[in-house]
């Protein structure tokens, strides 16, 4: 039963109608043709120079619907003290559609009405079971022949059998609204992945009956299973206009006056040194003279000196020293390089650096206890994928912080209209997508191990991460991972503990790398690792809508103000 009761947006409710038997009330189930109590749908057109259109209507039922008596039983509780949901107001409107605010208010009171539905069920049941113990009682059988026993219980295995196949039309009904909510979203996705285009007229639009709607949702939905975001084959070339961000390279503890640390940025190889000033600089990291790499040198009075002929560079790339030969004037490549809220950032692409640049702080009250940079074999929007995705915890993590977890019948990742942030549920974690490769999360700790089915809020320590994941190249990710506690401060002063903190967060990272790695031959080899979104990918397809729109150089960026 405990299908009966989940979410669904469309309800076919069946009534209960008092009927007489032997002076006594006994209640028989009657289902009206199709009545339909309220109904929320996609209608999707495709015509010329019109694609994907998403509206909603709904409709409501005019008829009157019989419950049960109020008479009270011994085992009746809370559970099935809820309100009959048709007498809440349904979203109305003056025209044939509703907007989206008012579809998703159309869908919540079909899931109240569900919800009461299935509790309906469960109560009449519950009466049949009631009055058969009562026949069955020895104390009533000796005022009862036989004959009228055998009676009374052919009419109570009728009402049973009736009773019980009125919970599996209402488990069809759950799964088939399921599967039209499934399809909505899909629909919806679907018309994002589309270019914008204009919109026409409601009144042009047709009021669908339940047969044109019927072929409508069939071929909708036929089409929108065919078509998916496409992430397959060898890693393309990096597009110029994803350079075109700052980019977080470095934690600022790590680079220190005397420190040169190589990186590789979109398949090029730079080099992050500090100056006379204390201000970190990057220059490409091969030598203008021999294509040494100038990380294996060392810095010199703010300057990086390379290791074959001891040629100087500043950290705007001008070679200011050439001992032993007559000076040239000569120039290595640099980057735009600042140092902000304790992190190295640097601007690759060819467009004038944004003034903006993200905050990554954690929020008031957290501390920061690990900050941790490793290098891993896998394109950076795999790994973003992944860490966008909760749902796979309790079948990857299940040797360390998921193990144990129960596995929810359904997850959810719920999301503004127009964001890259959310919450998830049953899981108490807030999570972001912020551009152009930062993923932050806020988790809710309760009991380690145990899904307590809170929200953030309600939860009293927190852990907070981030993750960077820069595109060193088209097979490679230099990850950049912080992690803040708003409780335990004492953990930042024991001994060797930044060791431990690292230890587990590789034990993390991988469980899920040997699986991102197994994708990434899949897709160079042709598969698409997009095929098939569902309900709970949906801040990993906005990523990918994100990126795609990034690509094909819109300024207007989806999902963002």
């Amino acid at each position: 039963m405990s299908a009966i009761a989940t979410a669904a947006a469309l309800s076919l409710p069946f009534s209960l109608s008092p009927s007489s038997t032997n002076n006594n009330k006994v209640y028989s189930f009657s289902t009206p043709p199709l009545e339909i109590s309220s109904f929320a749908t996609a209608h999707a057109r495709t015509c010329k120079g019109f694609k994907g259109r998403f509206t909603v209507f709904a409709a409501s039922n005019g008829g009157e619907e019989n419950g049960f008596d109020d008479k009270k039983n011994s085992w009746s509780s809370s559970l099935f003290n809820i309100e009959d949901p048709k007498f809440k107001i349904v979203p109305q409107s003056n025209r044939k559609f509703l907007d989206v605010n008012q579809a998703l208010e159309v869908a919540r009171y079909d899931l109240q009405y569900l919800d009461w539905r299935a509790r309906q069920d469960v109560l009449t049941i519950m009466h049949l079971h009631e009055k058969v113990v009562d026949v069955l009682n020895p104390l009533a059988r000796e005022y009862k022949s036989i004959g009228t026993l055998k009676k009374d219980l052919a009419e109570l295995q009728e009402e049973l059998a009736q009773a019980h196949k009125q919970v599996h039309i209402s488990e069809a009904r759950v799964s088939a609204a399921l599967d039209k909510l499934a399809y909505m979203e899909t629909l919806v996705n679907d018309k994002l992945l589309e270019d914008k285009t204009s919109v026409t007229s409601d009144t042009a639009t047709p009021t669908p009956t339940p047969t044109t709607y019927s072929a409508a949702f069939e071929t909708a939905k036929s089409k929108a299973q065919r078509k998916s975001i496409s992430v397959s084959g060898p890693v393309k070339p990096y597009h110029p206009c994803l350079k075109n961000f700052w980019y977080p390279v470095a934690f600022s503890r790590d680079l220190k006056d005397d420190t040169l640390i190589p990186i590789e940025c979109f398949e090029e190889p730079w080099v992050l040194f500090r100056g006379k000033d204390g201000k970190p600089g990057c220059v490409k990291n091969t030598c203008a003279h021999r294509a040494c790499p100038l990380d294996l040198g060392s810095v010199n009075e703010g300057r990086v000196q390379c290791p074959y002929h001891g040629w100087e560079y500043s950290t705007d790339g001008k070679c200011e020293k050439m001992p032993s030969t007559k000076f040239v004037n000569v120039k290595i490549k640099s980057l735009t390089c600042i140092e902000h809220e304790h992190m190295i950032w640097i601007w690759p692409g060819n467009e004038p650096s944004s003034p903006v640049i993200p905050s990554l702080n954690p929020p008031p009250g957290f501390q920061i206890h690990a900050e941790i940079v490793m290098e891993l074999p896998v394109e950076h929007g795999l790994l973003l994928d992944n860490l966008l995705d909760l749902a796979h915890a309790p079948f990857t993590h299940t040797s360390t912080f998921a193990k144990g977890w129960s596995v929810p019948s359904f997850v959810k990742f719920f999301t503004p209209e127009s964001g890259l942030q959310g919450y998830w549920d049953p899981y108490p974690i807030d999570m972001e997508f912020r551009p152009p490769c930062m993923v932050l999360s806020t988790i809710g700790i309760s009991k380690p191990g145990k899904l307590k089915g809170q929200s953030t809020k309600q939860c009293s320590t927190h852990l907070h991460q981030l993750h960077v994941c820069l595109p060193s190249s088209r097979n490679k990710t230099r990850l950049l991972y912080r992690m803040s506690l708003d409780f335990a401060p004492v953990l930042q002063h024991i001994p060797f503990m930044h060791h431990l903190w690292k230890h587990f967060a590789e034990k993390v990272l991988n469980e899920d790398l040997r699986l991102v790695l197994g994708q990434q031959d899949r897709m160079i080899n042709g598969a698409n690792v997009w095929n098939w979104p569902v309900s709970y990918d949906k801040l990993g397809v906005r990523y990918r809508l994100w990126r795609n729109a990034v690509e094909k150089g819109v300024k207007q960026l989806p999902f963002t103000k």
